[in-house]
């Protein structure tokens, strides 16, 4: 049976999940052009697409589902509580593992959420991967800045507000 025929009868959201199991890039094409399929479909294992592509370090696949507007990027599975950026952290290869942590980061992945063990993605990194630990260190910083940039006008100190009280 050829891959084709075996996922014939398949919907879109498993033939999504197969392609990025499988790093299939023209499968993912043809289902994006398709249409009628989600995205964050998830398994019965929890595990969406994003999940397979990060964890077997598919990237062309990764990139593609990357670029879907309505991607979740943080994703929780049920067999680990996982996201894509834990399981990507579980990649053998250091030059592959940097690059689909880096796509999955700069695409907005949360460094701060707990898997089932209560680890943390920066938990799971050897302590000698230091190339690995500053890209995550870095997305926090990033991520405490943007939170550190968002207007709060409930602080009641002076100054703060529309400027119309110093005059």
């Amino acid at each position: 049976m050829t891959e084709a025929e075996s996922t014939k009868g398949a919907s879109n959201n498993q033939r999504l999940l197969a392609a990025a199991r499988e790093d299939n890039v023209d499968m993912i094409q043809e289902i994006f052009e398709e249409g009628n399929f989600d995205i964050n479909f998830q398994d019965g294992l929890g595990n969406t697409a994003l999940h397979y592509a990060a964890a077997g370090g598919c990237t062309e696949v990764l990139e593609h589902i990357l670029s879907h507007d309505e991607c979740d990027v943080d994703p929780i599975n049920r067999l680990e509580g996982a996201t894509p950026l834990h399981l990507a952290l579980k990649i053998e290869d250091k030059e592959l593992r940097k690059a689909v942590v880096e796509s999955l980061l700069d695409a907005g992945a949360d460094t701060s959420i707990k898997d089932k063990f209560g680890d943390t993605p920066l938990d799971l990194i050897s302590k000698d991967d230091t190339e690995i630990r500053a890209l995550i260190r870095r997305a926090q910083a990033e991520a405490t800045i943007s939170r550190d940039d968002i207007a709060d006008d409930d602080d009641d100190e002076p100054g703060s507000g529309s400027g119309s009280g110093s005059e």
